[in-house]
């Protein structure tokens, strides 16, 4: 099997708790051919659409570990079509690039893509959880997404809490994410002025979130993979940083899923699915849906750490059966054409 992971270049790869990674190895492990591209390095040639690669070349031994195997790979740059591939593993980072998306259309037929083209469109990182909340629903905190900056003025001054989160739309890994309170109204509309309008005249959209009670005391990024949890961990905020994420400086340590959360993945586990979302990081606190991460989920190598488990390996094991499974078919597909053919 070939594998392209479609990711922030190597060099920017953290060896020691990158889940990319982790991925990666799993692969080469498997004896997997191995590349990785970044979309800025999509192209057309002669108009099939190719990416120039930063091929992993097959190794004899692999290092059972992550840091040692990152500095002992030998890695070529090459040219390939990406229809080459049998799997094209979706790593990039926030915000969507709608360009790349472009460039994939042309092989989605011909590859198995992690994750699907329409469901990347749909699942915009912070506004997708809103396809899960209804007047019935009870698993999303109350959400407000604007331009418009009299409006969220107006949503803060009305809200029954005296805290509420801010954050940009397309922010990731904690980035801009911040906690205002009514209690220093004085300084909102400025801090409103610099999230939502740039220096060119642009605007940006931002999210303004319900804080959740007992968020001070972090929440839990749960892994499904096609549409079950394979793993979960309480991420608690740094003792001077209201923000649980581990790139802020947030810790890990281990978690049960409550009944609650468990159906929460219930109820969310099969549109994840239908939307062919099949490995997805999701943000929850106090049973409440946060976040749902579809283009590059992290957590893998911190989960492994305190399960002592390998996550992983369920990943790639998945991976495998879905182009198992697209391998049959299309041999089916032949065979019945070639009975109609000699009919």
């Amino acid at each position: 099997m070939n594998i392209c992971f479609l990711m922030y270049p190597w060099e920017e790869i953290d060896p020691e708790n990158d889940t990319s990674l982790a991925l990666i190895h799993e692969c080469v492990k498997r004896n997997h051919g191995v590349a990785l591209c970044s979309p800025a390095n999509l192209t057309i040639r002669n108009s099939v659409t190719n990416a120039f690669c930063t091929v992993i070349n097959r190794m004899e031994k692999v290092s059972g570990s992550l840091k040692s195997f990152y500095k002992q790979a030998d890695i070529r740059e090459e040219m390939l079509p990406l229809a080459g591939f049998d799997v094209i593993f979706m790593r990039a980072n926030p915000p969507l690039d709608p360009i790349m998306l472009n460039f994939l259309d042309s092989v989605k037929d011909d590859v198995f893509i992690v994750n699907s083209l329409q469901g990347l469109r749909e699942a915009n990182n912070k506004l997708y959880t809103a396809a899960f909340g209804d007047s019935h629903s009870n698993i999303i905190p109350a959400t407000h997404v604007s331009k418009n900056k009299n409006y969220l003025l107006r949503q803060i001054k009305e809200s029954k809490s005296e805290k509420m989160i801010l954050k940009p739309l397309n922010g990731f890994g904690g980035s801009g994410v911040i906690l205002i309170e009514k209690s220093a109204m004085s300084n909102i509309k400025s801090l409103l002025d610099f999230y939502v309008t740039n220096s060119d005249g642009t605007s940006n959209y931002v999210i303004l979130q319900e804080y959740i009670e007992g968020a001070d005391q972090g929440d839990v990024r749960i892994l499904l993979l096609n549409g079950e949890p394979i793993g979960a961990m309480k991420r608690v905020p740094g003792s001077d940083d209201h923000r649980s994420n581990v790139s802020a400086g947030g810790s890990v340590a281990k978690h049960s899923l409550t009944k609650q959360e468990k159906a929460l993945c219930k109820q969310i586990g099969p549109k994840l699915v239908k939307d062919g979302l099949y490995f997805v990081g999701i943000d929850v606190i106090g049973g409440k849906l946060v976040e749902v991460n579809v283009m590059s989920p992290g957590g893998v190598t911190y989960m492994n750490k305190v399960y002592k488990t390998k996550i992983q390996s369920k990943v790639i094991d998945f991976v495998e059966s879905k182009v198992m499974d697209k391998l049959k078919a299309f041999q089916r597909r032949s065979r019945l054409r070639d009975e109609v053919e000699n009919a």
